[in-house]
């Protein structure tokens, strides 16, 4: 699996419409996951964390509404944006399906055009250097555009996987990534890594944000992973 590309989880039942979307998603350069219906979806959710979820209400099943209750109701999955399409345009069907928990609601028939758009406004929110976004944490900036950082005005040179890693931490300050996440979102899951190579870049993405003096804003956190911040 391609380290670093965004993942988006689409959840249709039609073959042709679910086709049709991912065709477009990975035109946009997303890693496309495909579920039929809700049952699946929540499984693949598990197994493979996506960033965006466009996710078809009327499902067999379990219905896309209560996919997306779910999904919200739990720690683990509730930051993940669900882009919910129906062919239910009412007023009152709108406010239910973002009162669920869904972050944006696409009435049927859907011009693909604009939710791309809409699925590139919700990448930007969780994962904005995916999206080309500045990232900044301190002293720290991150051009993931132009793949240039700077700390304190000095440009650092970092190796592609020591950027990645940079990334993964700016886009969430604080939270603590373990060996495995980290192995997951930088070298992607079809490559076998041992978990101690993480370490190695680690100490190596420290000493490149060091260079040039300053604390390491690098936290080891026994037992669990690493942290910016």
């Amino acid at each position: 699996m391609s380290p670093q590309k965004p993942r988006v989880l689409v959840v249709e039942d039609e073959p042709a419409q679910r086709e049709v979307l991912a065709y477009n998603l990975e035109a946009e350069g997303y890693l496309v996951i495909r579920a039929q219906d809700g049952d699946e979806a929540l499984l693949l959710v598990d197994e493979d964390q996506p960033d965006v979820i466009v996710l078809d209400w009327m499902l067999p099943g379990v219905s896309g509404i209560e996919i997306c209750r779910r999904l919200k109701m739990r720690a683990e999955t509730r930051a993940i944006p669900v882009i919910m399409l129906s062919a239910r345009g009412e007023e009152v069907d709108r406010v239910r399906g973002l009162e669920t928990g869904a972050d944006d609601y696409v009435v049927k028939p859907y011009s693909l055009v604009e939710l791309m758009a809409r699925v590139r406004t919700q990448l930007r929110r969780v994962r904005p250097a995916a999206a080309g976004e500045m990232l900044e944490f301190s002293d720290i900036a991150l051009d993931a555009e132009t793949h240039r950082v700077t700390r304190g005005g000095n440009g650092l040179k970092l190796g592609p996987t020591e950027f990645r890693l940079l990334s993964t931490f700016m886009e969430k300050p604080g939270r603590v990534w373990s060996r495995e996440q980290l192995l997951d979102r930088v070298w992607g899951r079809d490559i076998y890594v041992d978990t101690r190579t993480v370490d190695v870049h680690i100490g190596r993405l420290r000493k490149a944000l060091c260079q040039f003096g300053g604390d390491d804003p690098l936290r080891t956190v026994r037992g669990a992973g690493y942290a910016l911040g």
